[in-house]
């Protein structure tokens, strides 16, 4: 194929497969904080669930963590490959719902209090190069 050394050449883009998802300049989350009481949220919300107030910010939520709950899901649709573990992990405060990755989907290797941080993955590349970037939690 022949090259046009005079073209521009820019990276593939990514994006995030949900907007709460922080690419740059480190990946991270961001929540919408309520300013009344402090509660968070991934998901838009027009008042808070807490205490009913509509003013939010938006904030950064720790990349590491630790798993407080878990479940081993062993049945998945079609196109999800299954075992894999889905897990509720405490970053500094803020439960973030997330698979785990980079584990064996077993009760002796996945553990209540198990120390984990965020991770990224492509997802998938849409036919003009742009990639879809998902996120998980794994071992820390």
């Amino acid at each position: 194929m022949w090259h046009d050394p005079n073209m521009e050449t820019t990276a593939p883009s990514r994006v995030p497969i949900v907007d709460y998802l922080a690419l740059e300049p480190e990946p991270h989350l961001v929540a919408q904080e309520c300013t009344s009481c402090g509660a968070r949220y991934f998901d838009h919300r027009d008042a808070c669930a807490g205490c009913f107030e509509d003013q939010f910010r938006s904030v950064d939520v720790a990349t590491s963590g630790v798993v407080t709950s878990f479940t081993i899901v062993a049945y998945a649709p079609p196109g999800v490959e299954a075992p894999f573990v889905a897990a509720i992990v405490d970053c500094d405060g803020t439960p973030v719902r997330a698979n785990l990755r980079d584990v064996e989907p077993t009760p002796e290797q996945v553990t209540l209090g198990m120390k984990v941080a965020l991770t990224t993955y492509p997802i998938g590349t849409d036919s003009a190069g742009t990639e879809a970037i998902g996120f998980g939690f794994a071992p820390a």
